[in-house]
């Protein structure tokens, strides 16, 4: 029969049970996890979010999962699905929302590389001014043929006339990247006698110039403080206005072009080299003198509308012309309030001689950027 010491535990008997239970419910955890099977091990590190995938791993050791009402300490960044995972399965791949480019001619030039391949797009501004008046009306050219079935006899002239712009532009190949790319473009100008109706050819087309181009384009990307250099371009110009004998007039130029920016102010300037033509085929051999060599650009946009300048000249004679615009905001639908003042030397080819100033109102599309 045990002795009543032998009935009492003593402290080292207390002290040991302790450490072994304790040291029991601290390996639970453990001996949860060491029975945890590979696919719930999967499963949890496949979760994308942080706080998710920490409760999960919480869940299959068997520590208390915090409760859904508690506040998260993390969030988890924008994901994409779609990102295939080792074992064919499609994952979710964490990544940041990349921010979308202000860049104005990225956008003209479809420089983005999410823009589609073969893209069809607005080029020079696509107007309709309903009234353009001129203070010195060109009836040089047209004089000698009255009569001759180009204006009817006792037709004359307006000063105030009607003139529109088509032109658009296609690409025709493009890198991966989008950085560079090639381009067929079309524009077409007509000043149209809309409200002429003397003489029996009434409301005549008084001058049309077309003009197809084909454009290799460059975004060079490089930048300076909040100076970006975008847009290099070097295009074949080809212009005339489709007539003969004494109206015709026609040249084709080699352009290059150099586009920078900085927020909503936008430079251009282009260079071009007239390509030489036979004294005998060369309708206009002086149109150098007067259009220049060259035209710098400027446009600036602020809520939604756009005043643009553009000078143009010839150093050595003295002459070029100087054209200011303002586009509205949308008045209706795509169409927007336009408004042009030009002063100088070729405002069509008809009058790349003639020095005049002109005042028009209208509609557009577009700007030139």
């Amino acid at each position: 029969m045990p002795t009543p010491e032998n009935t009492v535990p003593s402290p080292i008997r207390v002290v040991k049970s302790t450490v072994l239970v304790g040291a029991v419910l601290m390996n639970v955890p453990a001996l949860a996890w060491a029975q945890a099977t590979p696919a719930a091990l999967a499963e949890c590190a496949a979760i994308a979010g942080d706080s998710e995938r920490l409760a999960c791993f919480d869940r299959i050791s068997g520590r208390t999962v915090r409760p859904a009402s508690e506040p998260k300490q993390d969030a988890a960044p924008a994901a994409t699905a779609g990102a295939p995972g080792n074992d064919g399965t499609t994952q979710t791949v964490s990544s940041p929302v990349p921010a979308a480019s202000g860049s104005m001619y990225d956008k003209a030039w479809s420089f983005d590389p999410s823009t589609p391949r073969y893209d069809v797009s607005l080029y020079a501004p696509n107007y309709f001014l309903f009234g353009r008046h001129t203070k010195s009306l060109n009836t040089a050219p047209f004089d000698p043929l009255v009569g001759g079935g180009v204006l009817a006899p006792g037709t004359e002239l307006d000063s105030t006339e009607a003139a529109f712009q088509l032109s658009f532009k296609f690409r025709l190949w493009t890198t991966d990247d989008r950085r560079w790319g090639a381009w067929a473009a079309y524009t077409q100008q007509s000043q149209w006698q809309l409200y002429n109706d003397s003489g029996n050819a009434s409301r005549p087309f008084r001058e049309t110039n077309y003009m197809p181009e084909l454009i290799l384009s460059y975004k060079p990307a490089l930048q300076w403080s909040d100076l970006q250099w975008n847009l290099v371009n070097l295009a074949f110009n080809h212009q005339s206005n489709g007539r003969s004998d004494t109206l015709s007039r026609s040249w084709n130029r080699l352009i290059a072009s150099f586009g920078v920016e900085s927020g909503n102010l936008a430079l251009l300037g282009r260079v071009w080299w007239r390509i030489p033509e036979g004294n005998d085929s060369d309708d206009n051999p002086t149109i150098s003198d007067y259009y220049g060599w060259g035209d710098l650009s400027a446009i600036y946009k602020w809520r939604g509308q756009s005043f643009s300048g553009t000078i143009r000249g010839n150093p050595s004679t003295g002459k070029g012309a100087g054209q200011l615009t303002l586009t509205t905001s949308p008045l209706l639908g795509p169409l927007r309030g336009y408004a042009k003042v030009f002063s100088g030397y070729g405002e069509s080819l008809i009058d790349y001689n003639w020095n005049q100033t002109t005042f028009g109102i209208g509609v557009t599309l577009n700007d030139w950027l």
